[in-house]
């Protein structure tokens, strides 16, 4: 049994939290959000008193975090409280560049330092079903795995360095990308007197009907953009991925593309919405109603 502590019981923190408490460890969880506390204790998790004692205590320190500033701010408590020879789990979605510093200043503290990026929505962890894309110490991970494990069927390990920063960003942009693709589809589609649910059926048995569209076709096909990621969420994610396409001179003008996409379905009062409503930001550059229910 190891003693965790995990940072962040967001939509995702807070569904690895259980995973690992069922998995028979001893966790703690810390959040700023009170409304999150109160949901992981109705769920059988026990909240720090202090999170600083917590992670002084703890094996291992998960966490679950929005963006860069608060992972440096979570990294400056972990190397003010966790013990020399503990190990830090970020499952963040966060910058090379920020994460990078992170380590430095883990190293310095002795802290052993793990990126486990996690693919995978809100639901997919609930159900244990993220795949977990990982880089920092070989012998860190080793020690983490039988945890990671709690957390889906497919855990790689990729380097020593940034190098699971990257592949979630590689994978973000594929996600980014397949709503603009659909936005495309499913408009010339509607605009030529396709049927929209015919539409998601053929499309969810044809040769595209890859993972990440058969998991949005149901949904969508109700048109129901009730958020697993949101149109806010994904752009914070594909600035991160045009600044790395920058970083390396990799030309991103899909993805650019794809980026203003997303920034005007925000103007056009979208963003709390799943990502996948730029389908009606095209749609209205098409001239179609977008109002639920009409799809003819």
């Amino acid at each position: 049994m190891a003693v965790l502590h995990v940072v962040g019981v967001g939509k995702m923190g807070l569904p690895m939290a259980g995973h690992f408490h069922a998995g028979g460890h001893a966790v703690t969880v810390s959040d700023p959000g009170e409304s999150r506390l109160h949901l992981a204790r109705s769920q059988g998790l026990q909240v720090a008193d202090d999170a600083g004692a917590a992670m002084a205590r703890a094996d291992m320190i998960f966490s679950s975090l929005p963006n860069d500033a608060a992972l440096r701010q979570v990294a400056a408590q972990v190397v003010q409280s966790a013990r020399r020879g503990a190990i830090y789990v970020d499952t963040s979605t966060v910058s090379q560049q920020v994460s990078a510093e992170v380590a430095q200043q883990l190293a310095v503290a002795g802290v052993a330092y793990l990126r486990t990026t996690v693919s995978g929505n809100n639901r997919m962890a609930e159900a244990a079903q993220l795949t977990v894309m990982a880089s920092g110490p070989r012998a860190s991970y080793d020690t983490a795995l039988p945890l990671l494990k709690l957390l889906g069927p497919h855990q790689f390990y990729l380097g020593e360095a940034e190098q699971a920063r990257l592949m979630k960003l590689v994978v973000n942009l594929m996600i980014a990308q397949t709503s603009a693709m659909l936005s495309e589809a499913l408009t010339l589609g509607r605009k030529g007197g396709l049927d929209w649910g015919d539409m998601w059926r053929v499309l969810g048995a044809s040769a595209v009907a890859s993972p990440i569209v058969k998991a949005k076709s149901v949904q969508l096909g109700a048109r129901d953009f009730t958020p697993t990621f949101t149109v806010e969420q994904m752009i914070k994610d594909l600035d991160l991925i045009l600044d790395a396409g920058r970083a390396v001179h990799a030309p991103l003008a899909q993805t650019a593309l794809t980026h203003q996409l997303m920034h005007a379905a925000m103007a056009q009062g979208d963003g709390q919405d799943d990502y996948a409503a730029i389908i009606k930001t095209v749609e209205r550059s098409a001239g179609l109603d977008t109002a639920p229910g009409k799809t003819p």
